[in-house]
């Protein structure tokens, strides 16, 4: 079976090839020659996963899935979610974005936040969404040089190191994107 995962982020592409069974071959959006911008234009992830889903299986022909992630932070009323990436510019600067977050807390009691990860799949003519959720909270001060987006800031619930802190593995079994990727394979496996 072959699959074009529509992104362009290097860092997603390896966590999700890591997670894939082998019989699935992924296909980023360099391999079928797609060098335009996706628009990411509705306002929520869900609907932006389903939107760049969408954009390939019409513009290219291809069976495909797309994830949108955002990180939801409790005092901030769900901010920056479908925003993260560009939380503190269009640059989409990630030291940048974490310097922000960070500032906005400064002086918040609770820090719980949690990460979003929304995929949806073009399959066969339909569609299928999976939803990933890790709970969490943000840490003070940035920790650890793995990971990417705001990974040296966030730690999952039940653990003392951020995902800059712990291996690709541990990651993918307990963040967001692993539960959602690994729904996607559960249905991909029925095929």
């Amino acid at each position: 079976m072959q699959l074009v995962f529509a992104t362009n982020n290097q860092n997603k592409l390896r966590e999700v090839q890591a997670l894939v069974p082998k019989h699935i071959k992924l296909l980023s959006l360099e391999d079928i020659l797609c060098i335009e911008d996706i628009p990411e234009t509705t306002g929520t992830i869900k609907g932006n996963a389903i939107q760049k889903a969408e954009y390939i299986k019409t513009h290219y022909g291809y069976d495909c899935f797309a994830d949108d992630t955002g990180l939801e932070v409790e005092a901030l009323n769900g901010a920056p979610g479908v925003d993260s990436a560009q939380y503190a510019g269009p640059q989409r600067n990630a030291d940048d974005n974490m310097t922000k977050l960070l500032a906005q807390l400064k002086n918040k009691a609770s820090r719980q936040a949690h990460f979003k990860t929304v995929i949806a799949l073009y399959i066969n003519g339909n569609l299928e969404t999976f939803t990933g959720i890790c709970k969490g909270e943000i840490t003070t001060k940035k920790h650890g040089k793995k990971g990417f987006g705001y990974d040296p800031i966030f730690k999952a619930e039940g653990y003392t190191k951020t995902f800059a802190e712990i291996s690709l593995d541990e990651k993918n079994k307990i963040g967001h994107r692993g539960k959602a990727v690994n729904q996607l394979i559960e249905f991909l496996n029925k095929y």
